[in-house]
């Protein structure tokens, strides 16, 4: 997890376009056999089944992105925030959270669900969580995200953000380097195309 303050989240979209012009061209060709053999994609999927999510239907966010590209597909563009941590996505294959620190209420844990916790979902209606569920929540007790591949709206990245919390989702058998490499990869874009600044160096949720 890392921290970068005063973002300019307004800057045009277009100052992005050639960085994700080269990602889209460097994957495009990739042959999606290779995906379901690289070791970081694996990984992700292994977690996937153990938390009871079949990962060939519900993708981890950097294989998900990289198959998007395969099948001759554009990457989304939601913002300038929210685009750089898909270009780091694509590049690391780390499933990257973004959200926004205004509206966080003290620090993050990452714990598992005791059941009947409320979670809103992106362009979803709020949900009752069943026990056993390994979730991101702040001192209030807020559903920030269902690790590793559901955020809340509560949270989300518009345009009118301020503050941005990166979190890069590390699961067994990912390199821990590889994790933060791509946190500190989203901290250095926001700080150079968003002229944010890092509030302190990236530290590990536990």
């Amino acid at each position: 997890m890392a921290e970068v303050s005063n973002v300019d989240a307004r800057v045009p979209q277009q100052a992005l376009d050639d960085m994700i012009k080269n990602v889209e061209e460097k994957y495009r060709s990739q042959d999606p056999e290779y995906l379901k053999n690289d070791s970081v994609v694996r990984a992700y999927r292994d977690f996937y089944w153990r938390i009871g999510i079949d990962p060939t239907k519900t993708r981890p966010s950097g294989e998900a992105l990289r198959r998007r590209l395969v099948r001759g597909n554009r990457l989304p563009r939601i913002n300038i925030v929210v685009d750089i941590g898909n270009i780091v996505s694509v590049e690391t294959l780390v499933p990257i959270g973004l959200y926004d620190s205004d509206k966080v209420v003290g620090d993050l844990h990452l714990v598992m669900s005791k059941g009947s916790e409320e979670f809103l979902g992106l362009g979803k209606k709020t949900e009752k969580l069943d026990k056993g569920i390994p979730i991101l929540v702040d001192d209030e007790g807020k559903v920030l995200h269902i690790y590793p591949h559901r955020d809340s709206i509560l949270t989300s990245i518009t345009p009118d953000v301020k503050n941005v919390i990166i979190v890069g989702a590390g699961v067994p058998n990912i390199d821990e380097n590889l994790v933060k490499y791509a946190v500190d990869r989203v901290a250095d874009l926001l700080e150079k195309i968003c002229k944010g600044k890092r509030e302190y160096n990236t530290v590990v949720i536990k």
